[in-house]
């Protein structure tokens, strides 16, 4: 497959009079392969959202290569913008403005077709609510209206930062849902989230970044299998005797709770047998396999917990940045 995202060595240093230098991005790379739904991850400050801006021609990298799409970026963004739909943070919209009205002026000031206002409505699941203003939006709806906003242009790449912030949990799932079939036509989608759990449900592919620094790239099922320790949860009558049994036979094993996890077995049958050769009967036997979350802590060791709400990573922006614009560019999808 052909790449439409490629990110090789990217470097980006922020300096201000009150933090003084601080490294935001060291030496990251990132690829993202036609047709995939490729999850972004990365705790709050990990350089995530940089690298973003710096792809999108938001803030200028110090150094590395980047394409989108096949063309240099930013140099050459101009040349694919029309087939690109991004959201980056939060973007800001008129609140006496309706919806509806929104979208047509973002599709008059990037060309597109005002046919495609109804269709992105619909898309999102608020065609019923175009005609409200958005300031009597919800947190979620509003999101619906800038993943909208993103989908004006029928792109061929989309990229979404937090889609589901703020949505209940059907509308997550009709985020998904979206998402899925948008890729089923074609459409490649990177996407960041806090919540990991949706991540490893729709996405094939996953990017883990920290500090700066790519620590984990692959398919999902793939980077889960490296972090497998092979452990079971074992539920027997007498743990403490039943560890005991497991260490004479050189199994390691450890109580935990009311029950045992026994690691490094490849084959639970093992288990089962040393105990019930001594009249231990085991009532229970779960594998305990990694998910998403527990990798992701394990490989950023964030402190905290990755599905709060992020805060924007660019503390340090250089004074004088113009949030306004930016958020204004990020609406309209990359309109260079």
């Amino acid at each position: 497959m052909s790449a439409v995202i490629e990110i090789e060595g990217l470097r980006k240093t922020f300096r201000s009079v009150r933090h003084g230098k601080r490294v935001a991005v060291d030496g990251f790379d990132l690829l993202v392969e036609a047709g995939q739904i490729h999850g972004f991850l990365g705790p709050n400050g990990s350089g995530k959202t940089t690298t973003l801006r710096a792809l999108l021609g938001l803030v200028r990298a110090d150094g590395g290569r980047m394409t989108v799409l096949g063309e240099p970026s930013p140099e050459l963004l101009p040349r694919v913008a029309g087939r690109v739909g991004a959201i980056v943070e939060s973007p800001q919209f008129f609140g006496n403005f309706t919806g509806r009205r929104t979208l047509r002026l973002l599709a008059r000031a990037g060309g597109v077709s005002i046919s495609r206002v109804d269709e992105a409505l619909e898309l999102v699941g608020l065609r019923d609510r175009g005609d409200d203003r958005v300031k009597g939006y919800s947190l979620g709806m509003k999101q619906r209206l800038a993943v909208a906003s993103a989908l004006l242009k029928d792109p061929r790449l989309l990229i979404l930062d937090e889609p589901a912030n703020g949505l209940d949990p059907a509308g997550i799932r009709e985020m998904r849902d979206l998402m899925r079939s948008l890729a089923a036509a074609g459409v490649t989608v990177l996407v960041s989230s806090h919540i990991l759990g949706e991540i490893q449900l729709i996405c094939d592919h996953v990017t883990i970044i920290s500090r700066g620094r790519r620590v984990a790239a692959g398919r999902v099922d793939e980077v889960l299998a490296g972090h497998d320790r092979h452990e079971f949860l074992v539920r027997v009558a007498e743990p403490e005797r039943a560890v005991d049994l497991l260490h004479e036979a050189e199994l390691t094993a450890a109580v935990e709770g009311t029950a045992l996890v026994v690691s490094g077995v490849t084959d639970p049958t093992v288990i089962s047998r040393v105990l019930g050769e001594q009249g231990l009967w085991v009532g229970e036997l779960t594998p305990l396999r990694p998910d998403l979350e527990s990798v992701f802590l394990e490989l950023t060791g964030a402190g905290e917990h990755p599905s709060v709400p992020r805060q924007v990573d660019d503390s340090a922006l250089p004074a004088g940045a113009d949030d306004a614009a930016v958020i204004d560019l990020d609406v309209r999808g990359v309109d260079a």
